[in-house]
């Protein structure tokens, strides 16, 4: 189904509510101002424009414009999806990863059909094969492209979390606390799940000489850890604003 731009509460409700008629619902939450949705966005759309997700209704709602919406998610970072049906959340999912998103839906939509036909289950294990033949594939990433990948990753937004886990479920104590501090200085911030790709986990460390992680970064600068940001605000409280504008 084509791709909807929600302009206000009153439409976001008639949209999941009344004129749902069961259908599966993608709720993708962005910000113009984070690089990471732009590829997102074209993603969506084409996801949208599938002859497959006919009966599934997409929805694109701006979290700064509609702030509304996005807290009765907790929206705290985007890209952000929620998938739902009769008004239940099936799940969330942050980040910007298009083959979670994928296999997440996919996931919904196998479950909503319940036994489904074995066309359906057939198609999704094929799209799985190609998927896994995709990655078989794919060339050894060189030092320079990994270098060149890891400068886009850290000025995707201008504050950037690389983390272990997503906003919405941290996997590290230190991770969470970083989190909640920048929750309670309402900094907007991108995020990057390290666990997901080794390859970002362990060139982080070299790229910013720092071993561990939560890593913060501002503009692209390395600010530090969760110990280091601590220090920064107990001397510095306007220390996001200042960093930010430098």
């Amino acid at each position: 189904m084509p791709l909807i731009n929600i302009v206000d509460q009153d439409q976001f409700s008639r949209l999941t509510t009344t004129e749902a008629n069961g259908k599966i619902v993608v709720l993708y939450f962005y910000a113009t101002w984070a690089e990471p949705c732009k590829a997102i966005n074209d993603v969506v759309k084409a996801l949208s424009d599938e002859p497959t997700n006919h009966n599934v209704q997409f929805l694109s709602i701006d979290a700064d414009e509609h702030s509304e919406i996005a807290e009765l998610f907790n929206v705290s970072a985007v890209p952000f999806f929620v998938i739902i049906q009769n008004e239940t959340v099936l799940k969330e999912l942050s980040g910007a990863d298009p083959k979670e998103f994928v296999s997440a839906l996919n996931e919904c939509k196998t479950a909503a059909l319940g036994a489904g036909s074995s066309s359906t289950s057939a198609a999704l294990n094929d799209e799985a094969r190609v998927s896994d033949d995709e990655d078989e594939d794919e060339e050894e990433e060189t030092e320079e492209e990994l270098l060149e990948r890891l400068t886009k990753l850290t000025q995707a937004a201008p504050v950037m979390l690389f983390m272990k886990g997503s906003p919405s479920e941290p996997k590290c104590g230190f991770s969470r606390q970083i989190v909640g501090i920048l929750r309670e200085h309402q900094v907007r911030f991108g995020f990057f799940d390290i666990l997901k790709d080794d390859s970002v986990r362990q060139g982080l460390k070299k790229f910013s000489d720092w071993p561990t992680f939560p890593q913060l970064y501002i503009n692209g600068e390395f600010q530090g850890g969760l110990d280091i940001i601590k220090e920064s605000l107990e001397e510095d409280s306007e220390f996001f604003q200042n960093a930010l504008q430098s």
